[in-house]
């Protein structure tokens, strides 16, 4: 067997965005562009609105979305800041049923 090592060199990010919760009236988000082209901040804030539009964040839904929008960030190597006005409850347990 080939042991193929693969150093892929990571990019600095292209695109700069923060996402920030406005607060339980809708609309609930705000996706502002911190730099880089803004046709690709544009696209972004299309499909991450598609995806947060109606759910603020204690929605059950909400987790769910924001690791889409995350990981769509990672695909396009963009730098991705939340800001949701609270603590972010990610390591808490979840409890079932």
């Amino acid at each position: 067997m080939t042991d193929i090592a693969t150093d892929v060199e990571q990019r600095p990010p292209e695109v700069g965005i923060r996402i920030v919760y406005l607060g339980p009236v809708a609309p609930h988000w705000e996706i502002e562009g911190l730099y880089g082209d803004d046709a690709a901040v544009n696209e972004f804030r299309r499909r991450a609105n598609a995806r947060l539009q109606l759910l603020p964040p204690h929605d059950p839904q909400f987790r769910r979305n924001r690791e889409r929008v995350v990981r769509d960030a990672e695909r396009e190597n963009y730098e991705l800041h939340w800001d949701l006005g609270m603590p972010v409850e990610d390591d808490l347990p979840v409890q079932s049923l």
